[in-house]
């Protein structure tokens, strides 16, 4: 067997779920990590190729393999030790102990290999399901983030040889972010846009989370990965110093009333957050009495006749609707503000009414609402989603993808479903233009899969090559959206 890392080893276990798809056993079900321990599940039953493709792929040589199949309980190869466990009359466990190796051998080219593919899809869900977060460091001054910059700082540490910084924010690769050794400890700046990440230091070889951050998550391999915010916002409440406790509360932590506590400044009170693109609500809860922000002008009714202060984080979009000038009110409502009927009210235009508001990129349903409370699609705009009188307009804010059907001119409804929607038969239905069916559409980063549905006909899509098998004995076809 050839010298190699337990990190390689461990990343061998993370790749193979991606690249073992065209083989005829599951890499999944072959190599896992079990408390300590890096495990091999092998089959007599495998032929000569099969072994040497599991060979191939986990860096296993033929010694290895053949000792491993010949029964013995135990035995030692180039130092290593190996043990065999029988599952059954064709299966047996082949693993050794990943943790007790020393340290001192790794270089730097050993340990900074990660699964990019993993990592990368996992970032993309971390930034698409973070809606606002707030640091918790056992000292402010271990973590700064000014104009894009984040400083990282790790005091003490002066037995360290070596410190590398590796998170999210660079796919855990760490070649580059080495950090650099002062009097009193390692520090190491980079450049990363607003938002959450994860990370960890690599100290001497060893993975290791920010002792002195407070906040985490599971690594879920076993062990924790550090949790950070880049700011793009500070709330401040000027005045008020005589206050014993300031709480700021908003749409974005569903007005949560004891969650976000301000801290007090030499001028009032204040607290630094990173916010998600969007438009949100909010107000200050001073000693249990809520107030909206006295220096914010903009302001908004909740439908309940309270004022709530307004911020926007992003690019506005502007729904706009033409006519029904004899209406003295005109509302919008969509699944970005609950539904709420009497919150987002449309300013009045010389041919109609129109609003902007700044949302996310993403898919979102909306309607107006006209004279007398009544709801209605928006006419100018032709895709839209659901039935009958639960059918609702639907826009894509910032699209990546057009859906496009260039066959079945004549059809009387096309529908584009699939992974990204749970497959609901009545989403969403596509425009017919100039010939050709489309739909425009905003995915999160990774593989989708899908169908269309034309007048009830579930079929693939015709003009993709990539599918595959379903569980109901036909195919979906593939799309990959691009981080």
């Amino acid at each position: 067997m050839r010298p190699i890392t337990n990190y390689i080893f461990i990343l061998f276990c993370l790749l193979l779920p991606y690249y073992g798809a065209a083989q005829q056993f599951d890499p999944k079900k072959v190599c896992r990590l079990d408390n300590g321990n890096i495990v091999f599940k092998l089959d007599k039953r495998w032929n000569a190729k099969q072994k040497k493709e599991i060979g191939k792929l986990f860096d296993l040589d033929s010694t290895l393999l053949a000792k491993a199949y010949q029964g013995n309980s135990e035995f030692t190869l180039q130092k290593d030790k190996w043990s065999v466990k029988k599952i059954d009359q064709y299966t047996f466990e082949l693993s050794k102990v990943i943790n007790s190796a020393p340290v001192s051998h790794v270089k730097a080219n050993d340990i900074f290999i990660m699964d990019d593919f993993l990592n990368n899809n996992y970032n993309i869900t971390l930034k698409e399901n973070t809606i606002y977060g707030v640091n918790s460091f056992k000292d402010v001054s271990l973590f700064q983030y000014r104009n894009h910059v984040a400083r990282f700082f790790i005091p003490g540490q002066k037995q360290a040889r070596s410190i590398y910084l590796s998170g999210s924010f660079n796919n855990w690769t760490t070649a580059q972010l080495p950090m650099q050794k002062n009097d009193s400890g390692w520090v190491v700046n980079i450049k990363i846009p607003p938002g959450k990440y994860l990370y960890k230091y690599i100290i001497d070889g060893r993975w290791t989370e920010d002792p002195n951050n407070n906040l985490y998550e599971s690594d879920g391999r076993g062990g924790r990965n550090s949790v950070l915010y880049c700011i793009n916002h500070i709330f401040q409440l000027p005045e008020y110093r005589h206050a014993h406790k300031v709480i700021l509360s908003g749409s974005f932590n569903g007005f949560n009333q004891s969650e976000l506590k301000m801290y007090r400044t030499t001028k009032g009170w204040a607290i630094p957050l990173y916010l998600k693109e969007g438009t949100y609500t909010y107000k200050f809860i001073i000693d249990g009495n809520w107030l909206a922000d006295p220096t914010n002008k903009l302001t908004r009714n909740d439908g309940n006749g309270h004022l709530n202060s307004i911020l926007g984080i992003g690019e506005a979009y502007t729904f706009q609707l033409k006519g029904y000038n004899d209406s003295k009110h005109v509302y919008l409502a969509g699944n970005f503000n609950g539904w709420n009927p009497k919150e987002l009210e449309m300013e009045k235009t010389p041919t109609g009414w129109k609003l902007s508001y700044i949302l996310a990129p993403g898919m979102y349903e909306y309607k107006f609402i006209v004279k007398e409370g009544h709801w209605i699609v928006d006419p100018d705009n032709p895709y839209s989603t659901g039935s009958g009188n639960f059918t609702n307009s639907l826009v894509a804010i910032k699209p990546n993808h057009t859906f496009v059907l260039k066959q079945y001119q004549n059809a009387g409804i096309v529908i584009v479903t699939g992974s990204f929607n749970n497959w609901n038969p009545n989403e969403y239905w596509m425009n017919r233009n100039k010939g050709k069916w489309e739909f425009p559409i905003y995915l999160p980063a990774g593989k989708h899969t899908y169908k269309f549905v034309v007048d009830k006909k579930w079929i693939i899509d015709p003009n993709n090559k990539l599918f595959e098998s379903n569980d109901v004995g036909s195919f979906n076809s593939i799309l990959w959206i691009e981080p």
